[in-house]
C-alpha cells in the first residue's frame, strides 16, 4: 500500500481528535471508501502528534498576559492496572495584548490543590510568562493562594457565576429565582460599599434560611470585589469565566465518543486536537478591549509594555 500523504495523515488526526480510536478509522475508511488501511499505520501516524503537543506544551510564552483564565474538565482515564480513574484535565486561556485567545497550557492530574497549581504557574513562569493582571478563577481548590504565591502582583477574580451556582445548591426551587436576585445586587453593585451593604441586606433576608451562602461570600469577599477595581464595561469579561468554559464545550463536543482514555497521553493529545481545531475561530479581540487596555495601561502603571497601551 502507498505510504500516506499529508492530506491522510490531517484527515485520520482530524478523526482522532473527535475521540474516535484507531480501529474506528479503519472501519470509517473501508465502509465509505473502501481503503484498507491498518490500525498500526494509522497508530503511526497519530502519534506523531506525540512531538507536536510536547512541542506546544513547552513553547516559550509572551512575558505580560493581561487576562488568564483556568478552569478544568473532567475525563476518564485506564491505568497500567487496567482501572479507570477520574482526572482533570486543566486549561489555562490567555487573553493577549491585542485582546486575542490564546490556550496558554494543558496540564493533567488526579488531584488539585495549591501545590498542584503551583506546579502548573512554575511551569508557565518557567515559559516566560512573568505577570499576568488578573487571574480568573472558578474557587478551585488551593489556586487562589497558589496564584498569589507564584505571581504576587496579580489580581484573584472568582467567577461570579460559579459562585452563584454554589450558592443554590444550597436553595430550595421556589426561593432560587428571589435568592438570584438578590445576589445580583451584591455583584452588579457601582461600588465595592454597595457591594458590602448588600450583601449585608443578602443576609438579613436570608440567613434564617440560607446562612450558608453570605459566610461563604464573606470568606472569599477578597477575590470576589477585584471587579469593583475596574468599571462597568470591562467587568463582565473578569467576573465570569465564560470564555473558557466555551473551549470546555469545545472539549466535550470533541471527546463525547471517547467515554475512556487508554493513558493519560491519549487524553491530553485528545484535548490539544480539539483545542487546535476550535482556536482557528479566535480571529476576533473581545469586546472593549481597547477600553480595557487603556485602563490596564492606568492601573498597572510600569508592568504594561509603553507599545500596547496606544
Amino acid at each position: 500500500m502507498k505510504p500516506a500523504t499529508a492530506g491522510d495523515q490531517n484527515s485520520y488526526q482530524s478523526l482522532y481528535a473527535k475521540g474516535m480510536t484507531t480501529r474506528d478509522i479503519q472501519d470509517i475508511l473501508r465502509d465509505l471508501y473502501g481503503v484498507e488501511v491498518s490500525p498500526t499505520l494509522i497508530s503511526e501516524i497519530t502519534a506523531d502528534l506525540d512531538a507536536e503537543v510536547t512541542a506546544w506544551r513547552t513553547r516559550p510564552l509572551d512575558g505580560v498576559w493581561p487576562i488568564v483564565y483556568f478552569d478544568g474538565i473532567v475525563v476518564h482515564v485506564r491505568g497500567a492496572n487496567g482501572h479507570v480513574t477520574q482526572h482533570t484535565v486543566y486549561v489555562a486561556l490567555g487573553v493577549n495584548l491585542e485582546g486575542h485567545k490564546e490556550l496558554l497550557g494543558l496540564w493533567l492530574a488526579q488531584s488539585e490543590g495549591a501545590k498542584f497549581w503551583l506546579s502548573c504557574l512554575t511551569d508557565l513562569k518557567n515559559r516566560g510568562l512573568r505577570d499576568i493582571f488578573v487571574a480568573c478563577i472558578d474557587g478551585l481548590s488551593g489556586f487562589a493562594e497558589a496564584i498569589h504565591a507564584a505571581y504576587p502582583q496579580t489580581k484573584v477574580q472568582l467567577c461570579i457565576v460559579h459562585l452563584v451556582r454554589a450558592a443554590l445548591r444550597y436553595v430550595s426551587t421556589q426561593d432560587s429565582k428571589a435568592v438570584i436576585v438578590d445576589l445580583k445586587k451584591i455583584y452588579q453593585a457601582s461600588t465595592v460599599l454597595e457591594a458590602e451593604q448588600a450583601l449585608e441586606d443578602f443576609a438579613q433576608a436570608w440567613d434564617a434560611k440560607y446562612p450558608t451562602i453570605a459566610k461563604m461570600w464573606r470568606a472569599k469577599w477578597k477575590d470576589i470585589i477585584t471587579l469593583f477595581d475596574f468599571p462597568p464595561a470591562i467587568r463582565k469579561a473578569i467576573y465570569t469565566t465564560n470564555a473558557i468554559e466555551s473551549v470546555n464545550s469545545v472539549i466535550r463536543k470533541f471527546t463525547r465518543n471517547r467515554k475512556i482514555y487508554p493513558n493519560e497521553e491519549s487524553a491530553l493529545k485528545i484535548v490539544y486536537m480539539a483545542i487546535h481545531e476550535a482556536s482557528q475561530k479566535w480571529t476576533m479581540s473581545i469586546r472593549n478591549w481597547k477600553q480595557a487596555l487603556n485602563h490596564f495601561a492606568i492601573m498597572f502603571e510600569g508592568r504594561m509594555p509603553e507599545s500596547s497601551s496606544k
